[in-house]
């Protein structure tokens, strides 16, 4: 399988946090991963944003979401939210 392929056909899989929920339908989830550079050494995090459909409007600021990839559901989004995980206090529960 390819890199970020699972079992539901190839859909890539991310955990993040929601940083909007100020459109309809939709919220800003902010997914982070830490890297190593390639010639120094030092660990970076770096942060990405994808917008994702929520169709029940159940999403908050400050929570975790499990988000899948989709077919283009608008111009921007490409996501849709599969699991609700709660709100956090820090960036430790994201990591599970």
């Amino acid at each position: 399988m390819s890199k970020g392929a699972n079992s539901s056909g190839g859909r890539r899989i991310l955990v993040g946090r929601v940083v909007s929920n100020k459109m309809d339908k939709t919220v800003t989830v902010e997914v982070t991963r830490r890297v190593k550079h390639r010639v120094y050494g030092k660990v970076q995090t770096r942060r990405k944003t994808y917008k994702a459909h929520d169709e029940d409007n159940t999403c908050q600021v400050d929570d975790v979401v499990v988000i899948q990839e989709s077919r283009p559901l608008s111009a921007t989004k490409r996501w849709m939210v599969v699991e609700r995980r709660g709100a956090t206090t820090s960036t430790a529960a994201i990591a599970e």
